[in-house]
Order: structure tokens, then sequence, then C-alpha cells
């Protein structure tokens, strides 16, 4: 028997040796990957420049809002609520998913993935009502054998331009974006780079002018790539380095030029929206990082949670160009975004350490401790920041940089990974339910009757 185990061994070395390491690859799934091609705005050629995206002041088009921060429209919305507590409707949501609402006129949109079925898709719902008005199957089939406990098959939120909607989902080892009309009638399909999995994928895409760009950050090697919005076809697409991170890209008008921020993969970085082109980085953050980075004037901020072999793990540059980096912090804000404020920044870590700190110079003015783990980002409405935890209870407390300032605790079902949407004096909110051992997802319209 001792015999036989240790021919196993050997022969599995020796396959290792002579596939290059291919089964270690598949012991710990993590198939290879064809290295992707870069693709220049003059390979592509020109493309019809398109009207710029259409929402109204009380919409919600995309991740983080229509600044892409997280801050909503100045409005009036319940600091309270509960099951029977201003509620205005509720709409059971099919499948699983940790994307956020996206409200566009009178329609909510959200993505979804039925795990059993292996069936990822859109939903729309009446703004009004909550009503169903239809749900699209965007893929069938090909899903990852393997995603982190804490992700799902539908993280990245949908963006909207007001005639389209653009959902992006892995599958097949491929990062898909696809373009909907209103009516849920698919207008095309884009393989944008294949995708090397190692906990799933959660980057929501970005809308800008023509485009609609997205970021698949992993070891197999990398990318951003931008897409027509109306053609479906790949206008740039430029190398990332070999590393596995989830922080979607948000794009801002910073320093005189409109710039492309990310971070992870060890570093911060500004990339031209245009054509792709790396305009500056600075070494910092870590590996992973699934959060947003956050503005204040011409300073970027950004952190991290795993594998890092930088220095620190928040790190704060001017986004000038030079890549001066202006202040480190060592906390680790890994999974949710950073939130800019009157010359404050407030942060939450994975375990519910609450931060604030002064923009200019990182000087931490006050912490806080709060119960349950946290994923989902915050969000400012109302004069109030709006910050839900992993077991469905959403904290509401006054953005006052001097000290932590609680208003009120909300809890809602069993457990919230999706951040807060907020607009037209409404709060979406997904929220799962545990009746016993059955899961069940629903979308609550949160307001004052």
């Amino acid at each position: 028997m001792k015999k036989r185990v240790v021919w196993i061994i050997l022969a599995i070395v020796a396959l290792i040796l002579c596939t290059g390491g291919g089964v270690y690859l598949i012991f710990f799934h993590r198939w290879p990957t064809p290295e992707v091609d870069a693709i220049s705005v003059e390979q592509s050629g020109p493309m019809e420049e398109l009207a710029p995206a259409e929402f109204a002041p009380d919409d919600w088009p995309w991740w983080r809002g229509p600044t892409c921060d997280g801050i909503a429209a100045e409005q009036e919305v319940p600091v309270r609520w509960s099951p029977t507590e201003n509620v205005i409707w509720q709409a059971e949501v099919p499948g699983r998913g940790h994307a956020s609402p996206t409200v566009v006129g009178d329609r909510v949109f959200l993505a979804t993935a039925d795990e059993e079925a292996k069936v990822q898709s859109v939903l729309c719902y009446d703004r009004s009502s909550g009503k169903q008005l239809w749900k699209t199957d965007v893929h069938r089939g090909h899903f990852e054998k393997k995603v982190h406990k804490d992700a799902s098959h539908a993280a990245p939120t949908v963006a909207c331009d007001g005639t389209r909607v653009f959902a992006a989902f892995l599958n097949d080892r491929k990062i898909w974006l696809t373009a909907l009309d209103l009516d849920g009638e698919q207008l095309w399909q884009t393989d944008t780079g294949p995708f090397n999995s190692w906990f799933g994928y959660g980057a929501s895409p970005a809308v800008y002018r023509s485009l609609v760009i997205v970021a698949a950050d992993h070891s197999g090697g990398g990318f951003l790539a931008a897409v027509h919005r109306k053609s479906g076809k790949i206008a740039w697409r430029a190398k990332r380095p070999e590393f596995d991170s989830y922080a979607s890209p948000r794009i801002v008008h910073v320093a005189g030029r409109d710039q492309l921020l990310i971070s992870g993969c060890e570093m911060l970085a500004g990339y031209s929206p245009d054509t792709g082109k790396m305009l500056w980085s600075a070494e910092g953050t870590a590996e992973l990082t699934v959060g947003t980075a956050a503005l204040h004037d011409d300073l970027v901020v950004a952190s991290g949670g795993y594998r890092s072999h930088a220095e620190t793990r928040t790190l704060c540059v001017r986004a000038d160009g030079s890549g001066e980096i202006v202040w480190k912090s060592d906390a680790w804000i890994y999974s949710t975004s950073i939130l800019s404020l009157e010359g404050h920044f407030y942060a939450v870590t994975d375990n519910g350490k609450l931060y604030c700190w002064e923009a200019e110079t990182g000087k931490e003015t006050w912490t806080a401790k709060l119960d349950g783990g946290f994923s989902a980002s915050p969000t400012l409405a109302g004069g109030h920041i709006y910050l839900s935890s992993e077991n469905g209870k959403t904290f509401v407390f006054k953005p006052n940089p001097e000290k932590y300032e609680l208003v009120a605790e909300n809890q809602l079902g069993d457990e919230m990974f999706a951040s807060p949407t907020i607009c037209g004096n409404r709060i979406y909110l997904r929220v799962a339910h545990y009746d016993e051992d059955r899961r069940r997802e629903v979308l609550y319209c949160i307001g004052t009757p």
C-alpha cells in the first residue's frame, strides 16, 4: 500500500514537471488562460460618437450612483424602517446576487443568477409598484466551478445609459458584456477577454461618452476594455498586471483631464478613458482590492486587503501625473468603497472598524467599532451615511468629522451584500431571508408612505 502511494506521488510530480505545472493549476482551480492582446484605438478605427447618457436627477444609473461616489442627490429619505415600517413595496428576486439595484426612469434593473440551473439574468421591476416587468436570461451554463463563499455569480451592478442596459458577467472563463434595450431584448454581446477566476468576478461596468468600460484583473493577465455602447465593438483594450483583483473602474475629471481610476494589483493608477493609456501609477494598496477609488480635489485614495507586498494598505495619491504619495495608512479597507465628503474620508473594514480621516493629511479624527461583517459600500443621502452589514443591519449615522454620531440601526432580513441605492426619496435594498434551510432574496423599496 505504501509503495502504491509513493508511486502515485512520483507520477504526479513527474506529470507536473512535464506539463510545466498544469496539474497544479487543475488541482487548485487555476486554469491557464490565453494572454490577452492589447487593442489600440487606431486598430479599432473610428466609431460613431453617441449622445451622453440620459438620466434624471432622481435616478441611480450605475454603480455608486450618478457621480460614481456613493453620494445621492439632495432629498429626504427615512432613517428608520422595519419589515412593517416605511416599506413602500417588496418584490421577490429569483436567484442570488450581490449586484446593487440600478434605477432609471420608471424602472429598476438588477442582475441575478440561478446557481442551480446555472442561468445568469437581468431583471426589470416597475419603480412605483415593484411588479416584475421582464427577466432576460443572458447566459446558460458554463458557471465557474468555485467562487468565494462571500461572492456570487451576479456581483457586478448593471449600468444604464437611458437607452440600453449593460450587464457584465463571468461565464465560460470569459468576461462578457451584454447590452439590452429597456424592454429586455438583447442588442449585442461581446467577449471582452479571458478571465482566470480565483474568487469569482465583481467589477461593475462604467459608462464614459460613447463607451462602456470593464475591468478584469486576474492572475492570467488582466485587462481594461472599452466597448462601444451602440455597436458592441471593442474600442480599446489595455493590459494590466497579472494579479487577482476585483475593483470597479471609476471615471472622473481631475487635474484638468478625464481619468479612469482603479486600484489593485499592488498599485493605484490613472488611465486615459479615451485610449486606455496609463497616465500615472503609484505603488501601494494590495494585490486584491474590491472597493472603488475615492476622490477629494486632486487627491485619490484607495485601499486593499489581501496578498500585499506593499508597505501600506491605504494610499492617498495626487492625481496630477506625478504619482506623489501624499499619505498612507495601515488600515485594511478591502471589500467596501471609501466615501469622500467635505474634506474627509469615511471608510469601514470588513470586520466593522469605522474610520474618519482628514483628506489632505490622512489624520485619523476618530474610529468606531460596528457589529457584523461588511461588504456593502456606504451611501450618503439626506445628510446621513447609510452602511449595511452582511447580517442585514443598516447603520445610519451623521458624517461628523469630530465623532461617530449614530442615528439609527435598522434590521431587515438576514443577509445583505449589495450596497444601498438611494434616489427619488426612496431606498432600494437587496436583502436575503433564511426560512429554515431555504434562502430567498427580496428587493425592498423603503420610503415615507
